[in-house]
């Protein structure tokens, strides 16, 4: 069982930058999926990004952040970030990071093993 704990979450202005966390518990992390998903009050949790297993890849990304965020993970540290730029006030939202046995899903269904999340706040 692999057990996940985000971090790296804050307020930030529009424009600034944040970088995103997903440490992982469990020898076979490297051998899933992540995604990262984001769920702003009163609204479904929604795909933002994934990467594949071992090396990671191919990753995916909604079209909303494409160009912005970027997905890397790092299986020394059973780590997968999430860089973030050039944030918008629409990027509000708790982000939750999970793992699945499929490579390149955007379904939430699919991952399992989800974190506490961490809060990011975009005011202007």
């Amino acid at each position: 069982q692999v057990q996940l704990v985000e971090s790296g979450g804050g307020l930030v202005q529009p424009g600034g930058s944040l970088r995103l966390s997903c440490a992982a518990s469990g020898s076979i992390f490297s051998s899933y999926s992540v995604g990262w998903f984001r769920q702003a009050p009163g609204k479904e949790r929604e795909f933002v990004s994934s990467i594949t297993a071992w090396s990671g890849a191919a990753t995916y990304y909604t079209d909303s952040v494409k160009g912005r965020f970027t997905i890397s993970r790092d299986n020394a540290k059973n780590t997968v970030y999430l860089q973030m730029n050039s944030l918008k006030p629409e990027d509000t939202a708790v982000y939750y990071c999970a793992v699945s046995a499929v490579g390149g899903t955007r379904n939430v269904n699919s991952y399992g093993s989800w974190g506490q999340g961490t809060q990011v706040t975009v005011y202007s």
